[in-house]
């Protein structure tokens, strides 16, 4: 009897459209538009998987993939699937010794790099022991393709479990050593179907990709999305708020986080008319301000969903896809079909409804553990099973989530708990405020001190002194910023996330004796 085959790459390829000359793929920022075909998709992902297969590697095998965004970096991804090794993404941001750490931890028995990186992330490669190094450019040329086009364009997807690992993504490491997420088959194609039927895909959609492939919002959740609904993606490159806007009139889906929302309000282009035939616009991977929520619906006529997930997770919560008028700004939406969420204080216990606290989840979706680390797999679990996400929020009466922040975020200051996000949230409703940043640091007498980090708006002035005044008519003295800091602008990784670590080490001396 021949086992069940749970590859995710069989999944999605079942959801092919009948028509494979269709196109699947159209680039948005090439010279000029390419366009792939589910069929171009079909053969592609099936040589790569025929090369990697010639290879012999051990079940299991890790491929670490650092290289630009392009269809052919996609089809790179799906083929490692189809193949039944384990994809490791890395940022393309990561310099030598990030890289170095990676591929010391994860061991992979391939890399693909950029060809202008060959040089020393082979030889990082070699030292680590991985045999194959290959490169792949976003002008489809490189050796991998190379070597590929030598295989045959037919394939059968490897056999593989739920619980088979698809993918390792490696944690963003604010504090310390990044950690590897391991993350199954199962959990990747649960989290696809839920969405599927969670956001109303329909194989008529048309989805705007503009979203780096490294990470969980542009890979897992905007791919697979098209993908499992037979559904054409634009492809871009790299975002580009005018071109974005012009495309958004042939298109039905946007995935983005905030900060590319923030650039598509400065484009004229950005009209009710050029939304009318927009049915779903997804915001996440940082937290979306109320005034971009309330900007979008004043501009377009559309209210964004904004989610919460992770990558030891993917998708945990959403804003209901319809009703559009029960989306809420500044939540996350509810649970999930099938996921659980629940808030717990400092010693374990339940917390009611609106009261803050860590955040704990369980669900299919959710990671078999990190790469390597039982013993850090095991102390992020709570003795029942669920999965402590190291975020602060609340959930409401009618099961909205709202996040606070990180538990790592949270200032105690003379022995009160200050919740940045909320601090964040009285700076941000204020005129000529373009966004801030709560941090805590340490003070000789409270423990630590709260600071604010204040950008204006263009042509607005800010003064520090003034916002420390306004917020004292608003909220407990304690929670009062020490420090007021207006600067041009926070630092952000590449997901748009604000880098607090950074925020907290420049300015870690400022109350020191």
């Amino acid at each position: 009897m021949r086992a069940e085959n749970h590859n995710l790459f069989a999944a999605l390829r079942a959801a092919f459209p009948a028509d494979l000359d269709a196109t699947a793929i159209e680039t948005a920022d090439t010279a000029t538009p390419l366009f792939y075909t589910w069929r171009d998709l079909e053969r592609g992902t099936a040589m790569l998987a025929n090369l990697i297969d010639s290879l012999a590697l051990p079940p299991a095998s890790r491929i670490a993939v650092q290289t630009e965004k392009s269809v052919e970096a996609l089809m790179l991804y799906l083929a490692v699937l189809r193949a039944g090794h384990v994809f490791l993404p890395l940022n393309t941001a990561y310099q030598a010794s990030e890289i170095e750490y990676f591929i010391g931890n994860a061991e992979p028995a391939v890399v693909v790099c950029a060809g202008k990186n060959f040089g020393w992330v082979s030889k990082i490669a070699f030292v680590a022991g991985t045999k194959h190094v290959y490169t792949l450019n976003d002008d489809r040329t490189g050796t991998l393709l190379d070597r590929a086009a030598f295989h045959s364009d037919r394939h059968t997807p490897a056999v593989r479990a739920a619980d088979d690992l698809a993918a390792i993504l490696y944690t963003s490491g604010t504090t310390g050593r990044s950690k590897g997420a391991m993350l199954t088959h199962g959990n990747l194609l649960s989290n696809a179907q839920v969405l599927h039927q969670a956001w109303g895909w329909q194989q008529s959609d048309v989805l705007i990709h503009a979203l780096p492939i490294f990470h969980v919002h542009g890979l897992f959740v905007a791919s697979h999305g098209a993908l499992l609904a037979g559904a054409k993606m634009v492809w871009f490159s790299r975002f580009d708020p005018r071109a974005t806007a012009a495309r958004l009139p042939q298109a039905t889906v946007f995935m983005g986080v905030p900060t590319l929302y923030v650039r598509l309000l400065g484009e004229a282009g950005l009209t009710p008319e050029a939304c009318k035939g927009m049915r779903l616009f997804v915001s996440g991977s940082a937290p979306l301000l109320l005034e971009t929520f309330r900007s979008w619906q004043e501009r377009t006529g559309h209210s964004i969903l904004e989610r919460y997930g992770m990558s030891e997770t993917v998708m945990l919560t959403s804003n209901p896809y319809r009703p559009e008028s029960a989306r809420r700004g500044g939540t996350v939406g509810r649970p999930l079909p099938g996921v659980g969420v629940r808030v717990h204080d400092d010693q374990g216990q339940p917390l009611p409804a609106c009261e803050i606290g860590g955040i704990e989840v369980r669900g299919p979706n959710v990671f078999k553990g990190y790469w390597r680390m039982p013993e850090k797999t095991k102390e992020e679990f709570t003795a029942d099973g669920w999965f402590k996400t190291g975020d602060v929020g609340k959930i409401d009466a009618e099961g909205y989530v709202t996040i606070v922040g990180r538990s790592k975020d949270l200032i105690i200051s003379g022995g009160y708990n200050v919740y940045p996000a909320e601090i964040e949230g009285y700076v941000n409703d204020m005129p000529g405020v373009a966004e801030s940043a709560v941090i805590g640091v340490p003070h000789p007498d409270f423990g630590e001190a709260v600071v604010a980090v204040v950008v204006a708006k263009p042509g607005a002035t800010l003064e520090g002194g003034a916002i420390s005044a306004a917020l004292k008519q608003q909220i407990a003295n304690f929670k009062v910023p020490k420090q007021v800091y207006v600067v041009a602008e926070l630092p952000r990784n590449t997901m748009g996330k604000v880098q607090k670590n950074l925020l907290r080490e420049q300015h870690k001396g400022l109350f020191a004796r």
